[in-house]
């Protein structure tokens, strides 16, 4: 497997965590070769498999996992045992923490502003009431 992204010198704190900034060493989807992203604590935290990014000053961190298409941007945090996955897009100030599972296609599932998703949620997905969040 090749690797998409690598780790810059750039850290933030957050929950008495460092995270460090990545930048991608190749083009995929939307993110060109040298394009920094957003913060992630560890290489689990976002795959270098599909077209999932972490990008603008968005936080990926503890157990967090994001992978196939999905895209985490801006200010929104992914933390915890939470997954993101599939084509989901979480953007603006959205929290997604706990034991939470986001996927589907990000026509059905756009999280943003100020949405928190968190809990525990077991063989499911959001669903969508038809409305787009942006």
């Amino acid at each position: 497997m090749e690797k998409k992204y690598e780790f810059t010198d750039e850290t933030t704190e957050v929950d008495s965590k460092t995270l460090r900034r990545i930048r991608a060493l190749r083009n995929f989807g939307d993110v060109k070769k040298g394009d920094l992203g957003g913060y992630i604590e560890k290489e689990e935290n976002l795959s270098h498999e599909g077209d999932c990014w972490v990008g603008d000053d968005a936080k990926v961190y503890e157990d967090a996992r994001i992978y196939d298409n999905a895209h985490v941007s801006d200010y929104a945090k992914v933390f915890g045992n939470a997954e993101v996955y599939e084509d989901v897009h979480l953007y603006g100030f959205a929290e997604v923490y706990g034991d939470v599972r986001v996927f589907g296609d990000c026509d059905d599932i756009c999280i943003g502003n100020d949405a928190g998703t968190y809990g525990h949620v077991d063989d499911t997905n959001l669903m969508s009431t038809g409305e787009k969040t942006r």
